[in-house]
């Protein structure tokens, strides 16, 4: 596996002209929208413990709250009119219509740079960083620093249609390289990902290095093939594992049972807010436990949405099950590692804390560490201006 510069990836753009594929457009009717209002106006409240709060679940009180905007309040064509402000794509890979943003970066050597979400999230994650890397003049940037954005809805996710039956995060990988470079054109690119799409990022660079240039995660979720070595490593798997126990009910049951939980979930709007709100909650640095410190109630409402109106809940629980299929988070079983330059952006409120930089030295070849202030697991969403000055930081760094 070789590195590369980013003299590489504005080589290839210099002469470079995307075939981009059918334009879409997502716009519900106005019966679809109803339809999701009717069915939340009509959920029947049920109760919580006197000593709930949010440490049995998504919090009744607020949900109910929640709900009470959702109806009277939240207006989808505020939000459509985020979602319209870029251009919008669908190419038939593998039999799958994917669906993707694609914004042409500014001047003459923008390099192309792939960003993937994760679950509870989607492309709409995305809607605050793709302009500022595309286009940091405007932003009082340095041209030089442009990216072609390309921000793809995973297979099963929102906007794209899913896959024939789950397909894990190292499939979703040979997926995107195809969208990169056999349906766009790219001889070379650079990825970035949170979530499901730091461990997609991850094969990526392990999987098709004479693509995919470097890497830059914000999220580690792949693991060496012989655990912790050090003490230090090995208190840090110790207490990961204790933390985690509170989190694993919704990955096992999307790992092994998606189906069962499907039925529920497609029949309630008010289910799926539940679901996914908790973790925008638990994953984020949030302020005194309040949630809208960092989020907004239309800012919920519109992740929500997305999964509601394209009835994609089911099908993007999928990867759970692929990724068991595929073996889990363990990199390589002979210990081969990323060889491409790998930058890590540690966020501290972090769902899956991350490990010493021993060990994440023995996964990727890591050539950026950094320590964020503040931040949790949707970075781009909380802050969006950390996450672009890092990514930015390390492509100036590969020149």
């Amino acid at each position: 596996m070789s590195s590369t510069t980013t003299d590489d990836l504005i080589m290839v753009t210099r002469s470079h002209h995307p075939t981009l594929g059918e334009p879409y457009r997502f716009s519900p009717s106005e019966e679809q929208l109803a339809n999701v209002i009717q069915r939340v106006s009509e959920y029947v409240w049920h109760e919580m413990p006197n000593d709930g709060g949010w440490d049995y679940g998504t919090n009744l009180h607020y949900l109910q709250e929640l709900c009470h905007h959702w109806i009277h309040e939240f207006n989808w064509w505020d939000h459509q009119a985020k979602l319209d402000r870029f251009s919008h794509y669908r190419t038939e890979i593998d039999e799958i219509e994917t669906h993707y943003i694609f914004e042409k970066g500014s001047g003459s050597n923008p390099a192309p740079l792939l960003i993937s979400h994760g679950w509870p999230g989607s492309i709409c994650e995305f809607l605050d960083i793709i302009e500022p890397l595309a286009h940091p003049e405007r932003f009082d940037g340095s041209v030089d620093d442009a990216f072609d954005v390309i921000a793809p809805s995973l297979p099963g996710f929102g906007f794209s249609e899913r896959p024939l039956r789950p397909m894990g995060p190292r499939g979703m990988a040979k997926h995107l390289d195809k969208l990169m470079t056999d349906h766009l054109g790219y001889k070379s690119y650079m990825a970035q990902g949170g979530d499901w799409g730091a461990a997609i990022s991850s094969w990526l660079g392990f999987d098709y290095s004479e693509h995919c240039k470097a890497l830059h995660i914000n999220f580690l979720t792949m693991r060496h093939a012989r655990g912790p070595q050090t003490i230090e490593e090995r208190n840090w798997a110790k207490k990961l594992d204790q933390d985690q126990q509170i989190e694993d009910g919704y990955r096992t049951i999307q790992a092994t049972r998606p189906q069962t939980l499907s039925y529920a979930m497609n029949d309630s709007p008010v289910g799926v807010a539940a679901w996914l709100i908790e973790k925008f909650r638990s994953w984020s640095d949030i302020h005194d436990g309040d949630i809208e410190s960092i989020y907004s109630k239309d800012d919920l409402l519109f992740h929500v949405m997305i999964y509601v109106l394209t009835r994609t809940f089911n099908t993007a629980s999928w990867i759970y099950y692929g990724r068991r299929e595929e073996g889990g988070r363990i990199l390589s079983s002979d210990e081969k590692k990323v060889e491409v330059p790998t930058a890590c952006a540690l966020f501290p409120a972090e769902m899956l804390a991350w490990p010493p930089r021993t060990y994440v030295d023995r996964l990727y070849n890591v050539a950026q560490w950094t320590e964020m202030p503040r931040g949790g697991h949707f970075a781009a969403m909380e802050q969006p201006d950390l996450l672009i000055a890092d990514i930015r930081k390390f492509a100036r760094s590969l020149r």
